[in-house]
């Protein structure tokens, strides 16, 4: 992308409410200048999660197209598809204001800090989810628009409204829609769908949650105390480093079958086996320490979090590159 709920949002003034209870209000006055609300509304999208997204959407378009896809096309896929995810983006902190204004990692959004207004931040996520689908649907193909649409409300409605604070399992079911640019990047090219596809689609699928809960455990507290039962928030560090590894098993399994399938041939096999195998040894690792019972610094959780970005940027970058050699 775990069991208890905590109260419903505020319907107005809980943001500020909980501002108050941290005492962040009247410290300084709040910067509403022309460049400062453009800035707030850029970092609504969540630009550095886009970045991973649009790492996963445009190598499978290399893969569609067997080669070179047309550059128009590639850069309307990307456009639309920023899109799709700022609004998703956007609407996800005006669902999550109260909880973020609690969580020391997401104080200083742009809802929090009241450089954005609420209502403000709902237009915009509307918004940008009708444009990008029409986007996609007039410059790229219907199918594509679907899918970016599907993708939006499923991070909105399955993760934010309906899972992310009442199950342990939020980031696994949750995580689907980080998934769906894969079959975007193959559908703006083929405007069809394929196994290869549905494969890369089942590597992000499980390469989620052993990316997500590191950082989980790393910020537990904060999840503790604003009641979202993240699986770190519910688990030992034993329990969370052993499905950790069992995803990592499962992801490395997976990433394996497009060269016997015949999409992929031997650069994608050696690449996908160097960087699985990378992977594996430092998920075993955390869970060797996590068994050793160490904590904060000691655990090094983070090491495969941050490990997991490059293995998915040196996976999929293996996508595009393989059609040329073979």
């Amino acid at each position: 992308m775990c069991v208890t709920a905590i109260e419903s949002r505020p319907a107005g003034g809980g943001t500020t409410d909980a501002r108050v209870a941290l005492g962040e209000l009247g410290t300084s006055p709040v910067d509403r200048s022309f460049g400062a609300r453009l800035k707030a509304f850029v970092a609504l999208t969540k630009p550095r999660i886009i970045e991973l997204l649009l790492i996963t959407t445009v190598p499978v378009m290399f893969l569609a197209e067997g080669g070179v896809p047309d550059l128009w096309l590639v850069l309307a896929t990307c456009f639309g598809g920023y899109l799709s995810a700022g609004g998703a983006n956007a609407l996800n902190m005006y669902l999550d204001r109260d909880i973020d204004a609690l969580m020391q990692r997401t104080a200083h959004r742009p809802l929090v800090t009241g450089v954005v207004s609420p209502r403000e931040a709902l237009v915009f996520g509307l918004t940008l989810a009708v444009v990008s689908t029409l986007w996609f649907g007039l410059t790229v193909n219907w199918l594509s628009a679907w899918l970016a649409l599907g993708a939006l409300l499923f991070y909105v409605v399955v993760y934010t409204m309906l899972l992310k604070r009442r199950t342990a399992q939020n980031i696994v079911w949750g995580g689907i829609a980080g998934c769906l640019p894969v079959l975007i990047g193959w559908s703006a090219v083929t405007n069809s769908m394929s196994w290869a596809a549905v494969i890369l689609f089942m590597v992000i699928f499980f390469w989620t949650p052993p990316h997500y809960w590191p950082l989980s455990m790393k910020v537990r507290e904060d999840y503790a105390r604003v009641g979202v039962p993240m699986l770190p928030v519910v688990a030992s560090n034993k329990v969370v480093a052993r499905q950790i590894v069992l995803y990592s098993w499962v992801m490395v399994g997976v990433s394996l079958l497009l060269t016997p399938l015949g999409y992929t041939g031997w650069f994608y096999t050696a690449v996908a086996l160097a960087a699985g195998g990378w992977w594996l040894w430092e998920a075993h690792a955390l869970q060797a320490r996590a068994k050793a019972g160490l904590t904060g610094a000691k655990l090094k959780e983070m090491r495969l979090f941050h490990w997991s970005i490059t293995y998915v940027s040196v996976v999929f970058l293996a996508v595009a590159v393989d059609p040329f050699l073979r």
